[in-house]
Formats: structure tokens, sequence, C-alpha cells
């Protein structure tokens, strides 16, 4: 048998506007160490599409229904310890924990199984969608990992799901969505206004350019573009 070693790994949450919103300790597996067709078999989870995202809420809010975003916090029970007398032993997991190569996929088909059987339907064109038909009441629910995005015409049922997924899982209201795949979500008057403004800074950030200065287009505006001309994109750092 493959023992698959652990380490704790501390992470900063950060709200939409850059500030702290929690901090995070974390028992990860080291999944890399394990390996195909023993250790684990298939591992693809399906994730949701920014397009579908988009789509969710433009029904939300063309049809004035609330939306709420949860996420789920997973806590591994299966700590590490050090016994004097059981310098051999190591734990039995019976439950995914991160960095698992097969973690995604054993929490989508949990969650999904679950859903199932509170009545909703997985959709056949975007598997991260799950819907629910209940005479005139309607509820989308959309999956991102840990992350789910829930929306419906009807607040009371709305609010009974949020106790049944609650009652089964160990999951964290965060209210109205605000913040969702690096995507910021702001209710105005007209609706809703989605940016990515955080994201954008954050890899500016990353790339050392925060005190460049800022242009409207990355290319050059006086450029011309001509058909028979292919010496323009010779260089693809003018345009990466």
């Amino acid at each position: 048998m493959n023992v698959v070693g652990s380490r704790w790994v501390y992470k900063i949450k950060r709200r939409a506007d850059g500030s702290i919103d929690r901090y995070k300790a974390r028992l990860v597996a080291r999944g890399f160490t394990q390996q195909e067709a023993i250790d684990y078999l298939e591992t693809f989870s399906p994730v949701v599409k920014l397009a579908t995202v988009r789509l969710v809420l433009t029904i939300a809010v063309t049809r004035g229904w609330l939306g709420f975003f949860k996420k789920r916090c997973i806590w591994s029970n299966h700590l590490v310890f050090s016994h004097p007398t059981l310098l051999s032993h190591v734990c039995h997991l019976y439950k995914s924990i991160y960095g698992l190569k097969q973690a995604p996929r054993a929490w989508y088909t949990r969650l999904s199984d679950y859903l199932i059987s509170l009545g909703f339907r997985a959709s056949t064109a975007v598997t991260s969608l799950f819907t629910y038909f209940d005479g005139h009441d309607l509820i989308y629910l959309l999956v991102y990992v840990d992350g789910i995005l829930l929306t419906g015409n009807n607040s009371t049922l709305l609010c009974h799901l949020i106790t049944f997924l609650n009652s089964e899982f160990k999951i964290r209201d965060l209210g109205s969505v605000h913040y969702f795949l690096g995507i910021e979500v702001t209710k105005t008057a007209m609706g809703l206004m989605l940016s990515q403004h955080k994201y954008t800074l954050d890899i500016i950030r990353r790339a050392g350019m925060s005190l460049c200065k800022a242009a409207d287009t990355p290319a050059s505006s006086s450029s011309k573009l001509l058909l028979t001309s292919d010496t323009l994109y010779s260089d693809p750092t003018r345009y990466r």
C-alpha cells in the first residue's frame, strides 16, 4: 500500500476589495506521490464555465430572483500526530481531503448524488448546472469545486434548500453574490455589473508591472494592419 503524506498549508483569503477575510489552515495530502491505476482511477471533475455564470445571473436579474453564494469548508478529521508507541501506524481516510488526485471528483460525485436525491436534475449540456422544477418553483444551482451559486424564484424554498445542504455538509452562507471565480458582482439600478478589476490587478502585481504606465490598449494604436504584411506580429512580445 502506498502511504500518502500530508502537509499543513496556510493561506490568507481576501475579499474583492483586497482586505483580509480570514486566515485558513488546511491539511493537504501530498497527491504527487500517488500512482495512477494504483491509488486512483478517474480524476476529472466538471467545472462551470464563465458563460454559464453570466447566463444564470442574467436570468436572476431579469426575473428579480434572489442570489446566494455559498462555499463549502472542508476540514479533515485526520490530523497529523505522533504517538510514542504507534510510530508505524497511518491514518485510513474515509473522506477525501485536499491534495488527493481523486478529491475533486469524489466531492462532485458526493454533492451531485445528494442534489439528485433532493429532486434536482443534472444538465446534460453543462454538467456543473443543476436545476429543480416543481410546479411554478424553479431553482438554478451552479457548482465550481467547493463553491456554489444558488438562485431561484421562491425564497422560502431556497431557505429550505440551504438548511438541507447545511445538515449534510459544512457550509458557509455568504449571502448575496459579490465575488465569484475572480468576478466582482456589484448591484446597480440597472441590474448587476460584472468586473474583474481585482483579478487584473493581481496579474499585474505578480508580473511586477504595478508601476507601469497605463494604456487603453496593449497594442500600438499607430500600427497599420495590411493583408499582405506579416512582419507586424513577428515579435510575439508586442501583442501578448
